[in-house]
């Protein structure tokens, strides 16, 4: 096999820096970067090359051996980096939808409380001005306030108790 056929017959992503030294004997430093500059985290840039050294004949023989198990480990390793990356990300969007989601929710419920005390007030307004059926309009439906649904019922009951007299009231004083 040629050296280009063996190096795509590795099928692994990335890009390759190849360096070639002549030691003063017969012997060749050939360093090896198997590196990939799309994956956004700055570990890949710590990652070291690989070292090899001997006779041509023996780098011949023995290189994409001796290549092959830590560049398809490297590429692994970008992978899992691009893919934490992602996860990561993915992760802070949906922490701030929880976020939002929560502050929307603490904000609507705001608003109802504000509107809950609003209308009471109002109510104790009319009753003080004597507007008592003003006021039992005033007070809240007790289907939109469930926690506090008795309360609301018993402060209409006594506004309802102050009402005028009722016309068609038989009882007989």
């Amino acid at each position: 096999m040629n050296f280009f056929q063996s190096i795509i017959a590795l099928q692994v992503a990335g890009d390759w820096k190849i360096n070639i030294a002549k030691e003063a004997t017969d012997k060749l430093i050939v360093s090896v970067l198997f590196y990939n500059e799309a994956i956004g985290d700055d570990a890949r840039k710590i990652i070291p090359p690989i070292l090899l050294k001997g006779t041509a004949e023996e780098l011949d023989e023995g290189f994409f051996t001796a290549i092959e198990q830590p560049v398809k480990e490297t590429a692994t390793l970008f992978l899992n980096m691009e893919q934490f990356l992602k996860q990561r990300e993915e992760a802070k969007k949906q922490s701030q939808m929880e976020k939002d989601k929560t502050e929307k929710a603490e904000k609507e419920r705001k608003e109802k409380q504000k509107r809950y005390e609003e209308a009471l007030k109002k109510a104790e307004e009319l009753e003080a001005e004597g507007k008592f059926r003003d006021a039992w309009l005033k007070v809240p439906d007790p289907a939109d306030f469930p926690e506090q649904a008795e309360a609301l019922r018993q402060r209409k009951s006594e506004l309802a108790q102050k009402f005028a007299p009722d016309l068609f009231n038989v009882d007989a004083k």
